[in-house]
């Protein structure tokens, strides 16, 4: 049985596409090369960064992401997938003039982390300054009864640093970030959603483990569903 063809809306950045492609890969249960999933890639770093928009007024980023999705879908993809979350706060409308399905990663880890661990209620966002103020995880938590925390401003920046330093292919001791993780912990968070696709880069690159959940590895198992296949963790 052929499977839907995926679209990734990457680029934000090219090491987090690269990853998300690296996941539905290994994480889709084939026996041979042709079981795979058909993937389309429109990795365009040219998409001015979401955060400098959200949080000073920088160039808008809408008219390239839809530019993006748009190409994607004319290319033959039957539904599209984008490895940033704040990009997700334009998701209105990158996907008000797309005919094909575009699954929301955001909304697909609140989801999750509302069916997996079911005893949290306080869930540490761990994320571009953007996505905080934006409140993009707050409203997808808050649908799924759970409570988002996000840093003090001072651990903010230890967690925007390890972002943007991914960003530039700059290795960044990983204190700053391990901080702002203990400081949300003692709000109360059980639970922390990397919530910027660097910040998974970052848990692959320096091996940090604990009750995190990864956006990526959500929303390629998602992908894999969507497409008509089982992803090796399914049980299937």
């Amino acid at each position: 049985m052929s499977s839907k063809t995926l679209g990734i809306v990457g680029g934000m950045g090219p090491l987090a596409t690269a990853m998300l492609f690296e996941k539905v890969a290994t994480l889709t249960r084939v026996s041979k090369d042709q079981d795979h999933i058909r993937v389309l890639i429109d990795s365009n770093p040219k998409i001015p960064d979401r955060t400098a928009h959200i949080v000073a007024g920088g160039e808008d980023p809408r008219p390239e992401l839809t530019a993006t999705a748009t190409h994607l879908e004319a290319m033959g993809a039957d539904f599209l997938i984008m490895p940033c979350n704040t990009a997700h706060y334009f998701y209105e409308d990158i996907t008000k003039g797309l005919t094909i399905p575009f699954l929301h990663m955001v909304n697909e880890t609140a989801a999750y982390i509302g069916t997996h661990y079911p005893d949290t209620r306080n869930v540490g966002v761990l994320a571009t300054e953007g996505t905080c103020k934006a409140g993009v995880y707050t409203k997808a938590l808050t649908a799924n009864g759970l409570t988002a925390l996000t840093p003090e401003p001072a651990m903010q920046q230890h967690v925007t640093d390890l972002i943007y330093g991914i960003k530039a292919n700059r290795d960044i001791p990983i204190d700053g970030f391990m901080e702002a993780v203990t400081a949300l912990k003692a709000k109360g968070a059980t639970c922390f959603v990397l919530g910027c696709t660097e910040l998974s880069v970052a848990q692959k690159l320096y091996g940090f483990s604990g009750p995190f959940v990864d956006p990526l590895t959500v929303i390629a198992e998602a992908a894999i569903r969507f497409a008509g296949k089982h992803s090796i963790s399914s049980g299937e």
